[in-house]
C-alpha cells in the first residue's frame, strides 16, 4: 500500500488560481499523481464550508480521474475557509468514512481536522494539529487536544492497526529542525508540545521516518515561506508524519520526503507499507 501526505496550503488556491504559487503547488500534485498512490491525505484545505465548488469538482476529477474523495471543512462556530482536510482514494476501495470530534476545547473539533477511513485490515487516518499561536496564546488548549488526539487513536488501535499521518506541527526532538536553541520557547518546538508527541508514540506508536532512516539529521518538511533563504539554507523543521501501530511498524517499506523543488512550506510524504 502507498499512501502520500501533504499540508497544501490551500487546495482551493491551487485548484483555482494561476499565481506563480499556484502553479508550484499544482506541479507538486502532478508528481503525487505520478506516483500512482492509493490513499492522499491533504491538510488545509481552507475550502467553504459546503465543501468543493463545482470548479473545484472538475480540477480533482482532471488531476485524479481515478479517485474518490471525502472532505472535511471548518465550520461555524470555527472560522470560514480555514484548516480542512481532504482524503481521495482509489475508485477500487471502499472504505468506511468517519469525521470524528474527540471532545477538544472549541471550536477545535469545528475546525475540520480529523477524518478516518477504515479498511478491512487497517484504519488509516489523517490530522492537522492545532497551531499553539503567536506568543504561545493556543498553548493550553493545544495540549488538550493533544490529549484527546491521543485516546482517539489508542480507541482506534484497540479494533485495528492504525496508520496516521498529518501536520502535527511539532518537532519532536533537537534533530528535527535547524535551529533547535533558537525556537526553544517558540510554538512547534515547547517542551510541552514534544512531551505530548513523545506520549503518543509511547502509547504504542512508531514514527515511521525515524524507524526507516535513524537519527539521520538535516531532512526537513517545512520551510518558511517567508524567509527568502530558508530552502537554499534547508533552515527547515521536521513537523509533518506518518506514524503506524507498533506491531505494523516492520512492515513499513519506505518512509520520506518528496522534494518540491524551490517551493517553500510543507512538502509531501510517502508511505509504503506491506499489509
Amino acid at each position: 500500500m502507498r499512501l502520500i501526505s501533504w499540508n497544501i496550503d490551500s487546495l482551493n488556491a491551487a485548484l483555482t488560481s494561476d499565481s506563480n504559487r499556484a502553479q508550484e503547488t499544482r506541479q507538486v500534485l502532478a508528481a503525487i499523481k505520478e506516483k500512482d498512490p492509493d490513499v492522499i491525505a491533504i491538510q488545509e484545505t481552507k475550502l467553504r464550508a459546503t465543501g468543493p465548488t463545482k470548479k473545484h469538482q472538475e480540477k480533482l476529477a482532471e488531476f485524479f480521474p481515478e479517485y474518490s474523495y471525502v472532505w472535511r471543512s471548518s465550520q461555524e462556530p470555527a472560522r470560514k475557509g480555514y484548516a480542512g482536510t481532504m482524503f481521495l482514494y482509489k475508485n477500487t476501495y471502499d472504505p468506511k468514512v468517519t469525521y470524528p470530534k474527540i471532545d477538544a476545547p472549541e471550536p477545535m473539533d469545528d475546525e475540520g481536522r480529523i477524518i478516518t477511513l477504515e479498511f478491512d485490515n487497517c484504519y488509516v487516518s489523517q490530522v492537522y494539529t492545532p497551531n499553539s499561536g503567536n506568543e504561545l496564546r493556543r498553548l493550553d488548549d493545544r495540549q488538550i487536544w493533544d490529549e484527546k488526539y491521543r485516546l482517539y487513536l489508542q480507541e482506534l488501535d484497540k479494533n485495528k492497526p492504525v496508520i496516521a499521518s498529518g501536520d502535527y506541527n511539532v518537532a519532536h526532538t533537537p534533530i528535527d529542525l535547524k535551529h533547535p536553541q533558537n525556537n526553544h520557547h517558540n510554538a512547534g518546538f515547547t517542551d510541552e508540545e514534544r512531551r505530548d508527541f513523545t506520549a503518543l508514540l509511547d502509547t504504542g506508536f512508531t514514527d515511521t521516518f525515524r524507524k526507516v532512516h535513524g537519527n539521520i539529521e538535516g531532512v526537513y518538511s517545512w520551510w518558511a515561506q517567508r524567509v527568502r533563504t530558508s530552502k537554499q539554507n534547508n533552515s527547515g523543521w521536521r513537523i509533518d508524519y506518518y506514524i503506524v501501530s507498533n506491531r505494523i511498524a516492520d512492515k513499513v517499506t519506505k518512509s520520506e520526503m518528496i522534494d518540491t523543488g524551490d517551493r517553500k512550506d510543507h512538502c509531501p510524504l510517502i508511505l509504503e507499507i506491506d499489509l
